[in-house]
């Protein structure tokens, strides 16, 4: 071990592994810290824990099979994952799809980023201590969310709803206003979150200057979503490349000053605001007509290679495929921002203490399916 002199006293550097088994790595994640006293002096993250083989699996499956698949990458927000990976399959073969199809789409996305956000409020107030009660009120309310998509597809948490050429079903009678109701009910619990949280004075203290990140290391390391935004990036693939429809919606996109771990938060709780937005007007200029373009199951694009890349909750989702002309894709890459994400955690504990670990991690919503594909 090193040993440190300063000024009359010695101190040695150890080393403690948190995670994989620890309440805030969840089994899949362990990093590798060396401590000097309570000060951490380096940061080691190890993956692999929940490696699958996606991207190898996906050679031997029809691009129709791979749906699934995706569904298991950000198992929070499998609407999300959905729909990367099938604009980019609908690129290969140059397929446009209905108008009606668009907005149900952005619909179950932007209600799937809803929950997705509701989750990582929930379990970061919960690492910082704010003991069991936002965790509720949080999964409360997407509770709500889920029993929507239970009415519109039939499942709960990985939907395979969003299909190559539209979606699997049209959206069921009486949806629209059950989504409304959802929509009035939850603008005020997000204004009951700030009252509880936000600035509350031990959650402010747990989390603002707490793991800055400067606007060029998060560009460096291309961090993307609500922590490159809470950087004060004003980077939105809705509103910088818009696909489907958000061009034709109105919203803001949430920027933070310091990009600290309590900026982070807030991010995410003003994106829930603007999910809520886009939702309702989506609702109200739905259009009439077949929500899906009526397509084999069996596609074989021409030999060609495409990426697509969607606004997922935590960052841009990216999706390269290669065809080469048969029914099976012939190379498939994600581009995964927990990834990312996760990368410039080291260098942002480094000189905090072993506690604010557990705040940092969990400012950044990692999701290790989606690295561990």
């Amino acid at each position: 071990m090193d040993t440190k002199q300063t000024k009359d006293i010695y101190t040695e550097e150890f080393l403690i592994n948190m995670g994989p088994q620890h309440p805030s790595t969840h089994g899949v994640l362990s990093l590798e810290l060396k401590l000097d006293g309570e000060i951490i002096r380096e940061c080691t993250p190890h993956i692999g824990y929940l490696h699958r083989s996606m991207e190898k699996l996906a050679e031997n499956r029809t691009y129709t099979q791979f749906i699934p698949f995706t569904d298991r990458l950000d198992y929070v927000a499998s609407m999300n994952n959905n729909l990367g990976y099938v604009m980019a399959v609908e690129r290969l073969l140059n397929l446009d799809v209905p108008e009606r199809a668009k907005y149900i789409r952005i619909i179950v996305a932007e209600l799937n980023r809803i929950a997705s956000h509701l989750i990582a409020v929930g379990t970061f107030a919960q690492d910082l201590g704010a003991f069991a009660t936002p965790l509720f009120y949080c999964f409360r309310e997407r509770e709500k969310i889920v029993d929507i998509f239970d009415q519109i597809c039939g499942n709960r948490l990985t939907y395979n709803y969003i299909r190559i050429g539209g979606v699997q079903f049209d959206l069921p009678a009486g949806i629209d206003e059950t989504i409304k109701e959802f929509i009035k009910y939850m603008r005020p619990k997000v204004d009951d979150y700030d009252q509880l949280l936000t600035y509350n004075a031990i959650f402010l203290a747990r989390s603002k200057h707490i793991g800055v990140l400067p606007r060029d290391m998060a560009i460096n390391y291309s961090v993307t979503g609500p922590c490159l935004r809470a950087s004060g990036v004003k980077w939105d693939l809705r509103k910088d490349e818009p696909y489907l429809a958000y061009d034709k919606f109105e919203f803001d996109i949430p920027v933070g000053k310091n990009g600290d771990a309590w900026d982070r938060y807030k991010v995410r709780i003003e994106e829930i605001r603007q999910s809520l937005r886009i939702v309702e007007q989506a609702i109200d200029a739905l259009p009439e007509g077949d929500p899906t373009v009526k397509v084999g199951r069996i596609h074989k694009p021409s030999p060609s290679e495409t990426y697509f890349r969607t606004e997922n909750p935590r960052g841009e989702l990216g999706f390269y495929i290669v065809s080469d002309g048969s029914a099976y894709p012939y190379r498939l890459k994600i581009r995964s921002p927990s990834f990312s994400n996760l990368a410039v955690i080291p260098e942002l504990v480094e000189g905090l203490r072993m506690a604010d670990v557990v705040c940092v991690l969990g400012s950044f919503d990692i999701l290790m399916g989606e690295i561990d594909r």
